[in-house]
């Protein structure tokens, strides 16, 4: 059957509030501080990196969870600017609230979020049909920890939906977002989690800091190359194909599985012989940041984009990080990301690397 869909983009959804913020101390108690205008974004994964997806080139279908509110209806109305249909998958779920958040994001500093869930804490595997799946090669789903039904009995729906994406005959693709240690998701037991949805993902790079947190494991520095390794090495015996870290301003590492695996299961997505026991570190690339959300799901985009377009796993690793690179010329999440003849024009004409010696 041809498969009309490159990437289903499935999972957290909400709309994003940014201010722009004139310098990179803007609070204090008791003072008033003037800032700019704010813009409102599509945020969560179904838009960061279902979006540049979109804008990359690849054809999409996205599916979230918004309420019958004000927020609800802005957000389709946003996805509806990006592409006639695109929030024809999301769904409206009566008498309950939009997920929102507010993105601190000062010039030179890490961003912050302040961030209402929603609609996306009732979000669960039968929200993503077959029918949604049937004609699509890749299933990409973000941001478990922060969707309560998706995480609850240790990832019981998670792991549901993997499994019958897989049963449909499509690669999987599985990204996480920061747990708040104080918080219900942060008590929950994401080992656990992992060993019961991981044999059924063949595509796992979250950032470094969420999986050191979910292994319980010490957060390693940057420049520890072989913690690092170690930590990709236990995230492939749990079972993905292709598994990594993203390590902020250091770039991405990305290892895979070897021969003997389980890779003639991977899908409809691609990953041929090629992308077969390799391991690669890849810098990130020379940019005038103006802001850094969405950058890590944008990464995630490029990778799978190299994936479904059959480059070999290098060449994809080096989209990604150059599209997680062209997301932070933006403020928000989408709107610095071009067509891919436009990045690759920009790899093909030397873009440089970031000569960060943290990445060792």
């Amino acid at each position: 059957m041809e498969r009309a869909i490159e990437v289903v983009v499935a999972g957290h959804v909400c709309l994003d509030m940014i201010p722009l913020l004139p310098r990179s101390d803007p609070f204090a108690p008791g003072t008033l501080v003037e800032i700019g205008p704010a813009r409102f974004a599509t945020g969560g994964p179904v838009s960061n990196t279902g979006l540049s997806l979109h804008r990359l080139g690849a054809s999409v279908r996205l599916i979230g969870k918004v309420g019958d509110d004000h927020f609800g209806g802005l957000l389709r109305d946003l996805f509806e600017r990006e592409g006639p249909g695109l929030a024809q998958g999301l769904v409206e779920a009566r008498g309950e609230t939009t997920s929102y958040s507010i993105v601190m994001s000062p010039p030179g500093v890490d961003r912050t979020f302040l961030h209402a869930p929603g609609a996306n804490a009732t979000f669960r595997s039968a929200d993503v049909s077959d029918d949604a799946l049937s004609d699509a090669r890749v299933l990409h789903f973000g941001y478990p920890p922060v969707m309560r039904a998706m995480w609850e009995q240790e990832g019981a729906e998670c792991a549901s939906l993997f499994r019958r994406a897989k049963a449909l005959g499509l690669t999987t693709s599985l990204d996480m977002c920061y747990v708040d240690p104080n918080g219900e998701a942060g008590r929950a037991d994401w080992r656990a989690f992992l060993e019961r949805t991981l044999p059924f993902v063949d595509v796992f790079v979250p950032s470094l800091e969420e999986v050191a947190f979910m292994l319980r494991r010490p957060l390693p520095t940057r420049r520890d190359r072989a913690a690092i390794r170690e930590l990709v090495a236990e995230l492939l015996d749990l079972g993905p194909l292709v598994a990594g870290v993203k390590v902020g301003s250091a770039g991405t590492y990305a290892a895979t599985a070897p021969t003997g695996a389980r890779w003639s299961d991977v899908g409809a997505g691609g990953g041929d012989a090629g992308w077969v026991g390799r391991e690669a570190w890849q810098r990130c690339f020379v940019v005038d940041v103006r802001g850094t959300t969405g950058s890590g799901d944008a990464t995630i985009a490029g990778l799978l984009f190299g994936l479904v377009r059959a480059m070999g796993f290098e060449e994809s690793l080096r989209a990604a990080c150059a599209v997680g690179a062209c997301c932070c010329e933006a403020p928000d999440s989408v709107s610095g990301i071009r067509p891919w003849r436009d990045v690759a024009a920009r790899l093909a004409a030397g873009w440089a690397e970031r000569d960060d010696d943290r990445t060792g």
